[in-house]
């Protein structure tokens, strides 16, 4: 659960809104603070993420009844990834978006990525760091993935690309990833021996 870095308080518990037992309300409710992660990394900061998960609750309630079941957290963030972007188009130069089309086979095997563990491990800093730095569409497709756990057919429909497209840009997402990370972690452990000898 992402937490709001000012307040400290999950999303969740952030919107006034009532909603009915057992209704669409409740349910998309339940999925806040995945729609503010999704958010917050494409906007790069927190205000812009509150005004785009606001705008993109108000879209669902409005459009609800184009809500046909099946996997709520799934429309409600291609909601937010589309609010996303329609605000990025309208504020503010976003970066380059590149578009794959090539087909990549996986195996049926799942085995743990360096980028999942590195995630699983890493100084918060650091993840931040590196992910911020990787153009939106990488930043959207890692957060979908190895944050969010949503499997490739989710993240097709969710971005509206096939799934050669998805696994294609999440191998690149992975590698850039993988390679600022990797930057960045032996910048950090050259600036922590530089200052041992400086402090030696």
């Amino acid at each position: 659960m992402y937490r709001h870095s000012e307040e400290n308080v999950p999303m969740s518990e952030q919107i006034p809104v009532r909603a009915e037992v057992g209704g669409l309300a409740e349910l998309l409710l339940s999925h806040l603070d995945s729609a503010y992660n999704l958010a917050r990394w494409l906007m790069r900061n927190d205000e812009d993420a509150d005004d785009v998960v606001q705008e993109a609750y108000l879209r669902a309630f409005q459009y609800s009844a184009g809500f046909r079941g099946g996997d709520a957290r799934a429309w409600l963030l291609t909601i937010v990834r589309n609010t996303s972007y329609r605000w990025l188009r309208n504020t503010r130069a976003h970066d380059r978006v590149v578009q794959f089309d090539e087909e990549v086979h996986t195996s049926g095997t799942r085995i743990s990525t360096p980028e999942e563990l590195l995630l699983q491990n890493a100084d918060g800093r650091l993840v931040e760091k590196a992910l911020s730095e990787l153009p939106v569409r990488f930043r959207e497709i890692l957060v979908l993935r190895e944050l969010e756990g949503f499997s490739y057919k989710e993240i097709a429909d969710i971005m509206g690309v096939p799934m050669g497209t998805v696994m294609s840009m999440l191998s690149r997402a992975r590698s850039r990833f993988r390679d600022g990370a990797g930057r960045l972690l032996r910048n950090e452990q050259v600036g922590d021996a530089i200052h041992a000898q400086l402090t030696a």
